[in-house]
């Protein structure tokens, strides 16, 4: 053991003997250690100044002081005294004490900035109107919390953008999708390392005021309860304007006055977000857009940005008005805008081509060569029939993506009264079919339907295109009406769309889309349109020129709705079907 000592000691010895010298040498070592030691000094000095003249809560300050006391006494070279002056610099930057808005509130120029950002969209213009009016009036600090709810590419984060600028506040936008960690929100504990405050504090300090509109984009893709906390809890104090005048953030340990910062948030689907966290929020819907507004949009704000972005000057390439509705129809099946101005993109990509390589202008784009430029139509819509059919009935459709026709088919083979369902259907609408059907069913003889045909039958009801996904209850209506046509021999009319909700003693209830059911409607040609009784309050939000083109029947009893969409209403004493049940 003692000469495996020796051996080790003689080998440091020797080791250390023929090590290479610094170049500095001792001395120059001292030195730049004291010169180390200097900047450190002067950098205490320059947190001392700015904690001076920072205009700090009583107990931001307090706590500024203390962390200064423990750097002032700590080694400079330790890894603690790093992370202190992390923190003071981070506690240094926050706008701790609230501003008030320097810039006078001007309805007309509100309403300007709005205008010019964005088409149509009145509802939510209105809103933000309202809100500006309230403030200059009574000049209160409560601020509302707003989220624009609607399907993608309706314009939601630029119209955040446009509300900042209508209320002279600076934007800050925080990203919410995908969240799974509350200190993502919270803010990380001073114990952990590389801790951060989180994206709140982050984007007030990016801002420099507390005069500012955060938005709190995709807020209904915020995860929920996981190992690492739960994200959707923490958005509580945050959104509610009695609880954020003191909002805790774990790292800065200190409340944040956040009562004057305006929340807005974006959602695409509020079905996701908890209870409470809505009940924080004013929902403001952003429907989509109709024809005439996405050819408006596409005219003064896409067209325009494509060819500036493209280099494309108006004195040599120019696209026809008949081609914005082909395009829009054709090309795209969409709420928003989103996939227009990628149509739109693309075409004036391959006309900056053609300038360049050929050198031909003017480039115009017409209906005749839309498809050297644009490709091949993309969206093959379903069209109404041009005849009246046994069973087939045309129901109105409402996605995110806008309105559209939807048949429902019925059938009838020998059997035991079984009722088939086919069509990639939901259990919604497999469930308002089978209503429909028992509804019938119960009440065969005031329809003129012999009950031993329907023991002694089996129905299949059927929604064409089985690729796309459908449910919803709205189509128990019309499922209805295809019942009682194929146990009737009666032919549907073809000019006739309805939608509603059936329940089993006949009533029909209120659905929601009106407004894109009925533009569909308006699309395809039909002549009248059956909907609920309980949905005429709706109609307000739908255009003029749409009412216009359809006569609009409301309907309270499904009874109603044979009467208007067969080609004659069953008689009641006459029972249709007593050649088949006696075979």
């Amino acid at each position: 053991m003692l000469q495996i000592f020796l051996a080790l000691y003689f080998s440091l010895f020797l080791g250390n003997l023929f090590l290479p010298q610094s170049p500095l040498g001792d001395s120059q070592g001292q030195i730049q250690s004291a010169e180390k030691k200097n900047f450190f000094e002067a950098e205490l000095e320059k947190i001392r100044d700015r904690i001076k003249n920072k205009k700090l809560t009583p107990e931001a300050r307090e706590k500024a002081l203390a962390e200064f006391e423990r750097l002032w006494n700590m080694n400079p070279f330790s890894p603690e005294a790093a992370e202190i002056r992390k923190y003071l610099d981070w506690l240094l930057s926050f706008p701790w004490v609230q501003e008030k808005n320097q810039k006078e509130i001007n309805l007309e120029e509100a309403e300007k900035i709005l205008n010019e950002d964005h088409y149509g969209l009145g509802e939510v213009k209105d809103r933000v109107i309202e809100y500006l009016a309230a403030q200059k009036r009574a000049g209160h600090k409560k601020v509302p919390v707003l989220c624009l709810l609607g399907s993608p590419g309706v314009g939601k984060t630029s119209l955040a953008k446009s509300i900042a600028r209508a209320l002279g506040r600076e934007f800050q936008r925080v990203p919410l999708g995908g969240i799974r960690d509350e200190a993502e929100i919270r803010g990380h504990m001073r114990t952990y390392v590389s801790a951060r405050p989180g994206r709140i504090i982050e984007a007030l300090k990016k801002a420099k005021t507390t005069n500012v509109m955060i938005l709190l984009d995709e807020i209904d893709k915020v995860g929920g309860m996981n190992w690492s906390g739960d994200p959707s809890a923490a958005l509580l104090e945050l959104l509610d304007p009695e609880q954020n005048n003191a909002f805790l953030d774990h790292y800065l340990e200190i409340g944040a006055d956040l009562s004057s910062v305006m929340f807005v948030a974006t959602a695409n689907d509020l079905s996701n977000l908890p209870k409470a966290v809505l009940d924080r929020m004013e929902i403001v819907t952003i429907e989509g857009y109709t024809l005439q507004e996405k050819q408006e949009i596409a005219k003064r704000h896409i067209l325009p940005r494509q060819m500036e972005m493209n280099g494309l000057k108006t004195d040599e390439f120019a696209i026809d008005a008949d081609v914005i509705p082909l395009l829009i129809e054709r090309y795209t099946f969409e709420a928003g805008v989103r996939g227009l101005e990628r149509e739109i993109a693309k075409i004036c990509r391959k006309a900056a081509k053609e300038l360049i390589l050929k050198g031909k202008a003017p480039i115009n784009i017409t209906k005749e060569n839309l498809e050297s430029y644009a490709g091949q139509e993309k969206i093959f819509r379903t069209r109404a029939h041009k005849v009246n059919q046994v069973g087939v009935t045309t129901g109105l459709a409402a996605s995110g993506a806008g309105g559209n026709l939807g048949f429902i088919e019925a059938v009838i083979m020998p059997g035991s009264g079984k009722v088939f369902t086919t069509g990639s259907l939901g259990n919604m609408t497999v469930e308002s079919f089978n209503a429909a059907a028992s509804y019938i069913r119960a009440h065969a003889n005031a329809f003129g339907i012999n009950p031993e045909v329907i023991t002694r039958h089996n129905l299949h009801l059927h929604m064409p295109e089985a690729g796309s996904p459908k449910d919803g209850p709205s189509a128990g209506v019309a499922a209805a009406v295809s019942i009682v046509s194929v146990f009737t021999g009666i032919p549907v009319r073809h000019d006739v769309a309805m939608t509603g909700e059936i329940t089993l003693h006949g009533n029909v209830l209120p659905i929601g889309g009106l407004k894109e059911k009925l533009l569909a409607a308006q699309r395809e040609g039909i002549k009248k349109v059956l909907i609920p009784a309980d949905n005429v309050r709706d109609l307000d939000k739908v255009p003029e020129s749409c009412k216009a083109a359809l006569d609009i029947i409301p309907i309270k009893k499904v009874e109603e709705a044979f009467s208007i969409a067969l080609e004659r209403m069953p008689i009641h004493d006459k029972l249709v079907g007593n050649v088949i049940s006696k075979r």
